[in-house]
C-alpha cells in the first residue's frame, strides 16, 4: 500500500545531496549577467527544494526563476537545498547563504524534524532565528508552510503543523499555507517512492506559490517588471 504523505517526506539519505545549481544556465557575460537581473530569491531547504530525483531544470527553484522572467520579474532563483537537512541545519547555513546576496529567501525547512520526532518547540525556535537573521540583514522572507504524517498523533501533528503560522505572524512575514497542496499523496504527482514530486508536481508546487512570491516581490521598494 503506498505511503500518504502530507509534508515531504525529504528523504532523510544516508547521504546528502550536493547543493542544486541556480535556476536558468548563464551563458551571458559577465557584464550582461549584471544587468539581466534586479535581484536575486534564494530557495533554502531540503529535499524538496533540491530536486530530488529530478533535474536541476525540473526543480521548483528553475521552474519558478523561468515562471517569474516569462512575466517580467527579473529575478535570479538559487537552489540552495540539501536533501536530510533539518530546520537546524538549516539554520547553522545562514552566514553561507548570505554570501550569495539574496533579496529574498524562501524557506521551505522543518519536515526532517518531524520525521525524526525532533520536539515542534525546537523547530519553531529554528524557524524563528532563521528568519529574525535573514530579516536583520534585509532579505525578505516567504515561510512554506509544511504538515506532518497523520500516524505520528494527533497532538504532535498539530503543533507541528502550527509552528509555520505562528512564526509568519510574529515575525510579519508572507506565509505559503502548504507547500505540497495539491501534490501530497498523489500518486501521478509524486515519484515511486511517494514523497518527492515528479516534474509535473514540481509544476503544481510552483504554481501555488508563485503568487506569494509576486507579493514578495511587489512588497520590496526596489521592485521592477523592466
Amino acid at each position: 500500500m503506498r505511503r500518504s504523505f502530507f509534508t515531504l517526506g525529504l528523504c532523510i539519505p544516508l547521504t546528502i545531496c550536493a547543493l542544486i545549481g541556480c535556476g536558468q544556465p548563464d551563458t551571458s557575460t559577465p557584464a550582461e549577467s549584471r544587468h539581466e537581473f534586479v535581484g536575486t530569491i534564494v530557495a533554502v531547504g531540503d529535499s524538496l527544494t533540491a530536486g530530488f530525483g529530478v533535474t536541476e531544470f525540473e526543480a521548483y527553484p528553475a521552474q519558478l526563476e523561468q515562471k517569474l522572467r516569462a512575466d517580467g520579474y527579473r529575478y535570479k532563483v538559487v537552489n540552495a537545498g540539501v536533501s536530510g537537512e533539518t530546520s537546524s541545519g538549516a539554520l547553522s547555513r545562514i552566514n553561507w547563504v548570505l554570501t550569495l546576496k539574496p533579496d529574498m529567501v524562501i524557506l521551505e525547512t522543518g519536515a526532517n524534524d518531524g520525521l525524526r520526532g525532533i520536539d515542534p518547540e525546537l523547530t519553531m525556535h529554528n524557524l524563528q532565528a532563521i528568519v529574525a537573521a535573514f530579516k536583520a540583514h534585509g532579505v525578505t522572507v516567504v515561510l512554506a508552510g509544511m504538515r506532518m504524517v497523520h500516524n505520528l498523533g494527533a497532538e504532535y501533528t498539530s503543533k507541528f503543523a502550527e509552528n509555520y503560522p505562528s512564526v509568519a505572524s510574529a515575525q510579519q512575514i508572507i506565509l505559503i499555507p502548504f507547500f505540497l497542496a495539491g501534490v501530497a499523496g498523489e500518486p501521478l504527482l509524486n515519484q515511486d517512492d511517494g514523497i518527492h514530486p515528479t516534474a509535473k508536481g514540481y509544476g503544481i508546487i510552483t504554481a501555488n506559490i508563485y503568487p506569494y512570491i509576486v507579493e514578495a516581490i511587489k512588497e520590496r521598494p526596489a521592485a521592477s517588471r523592466q
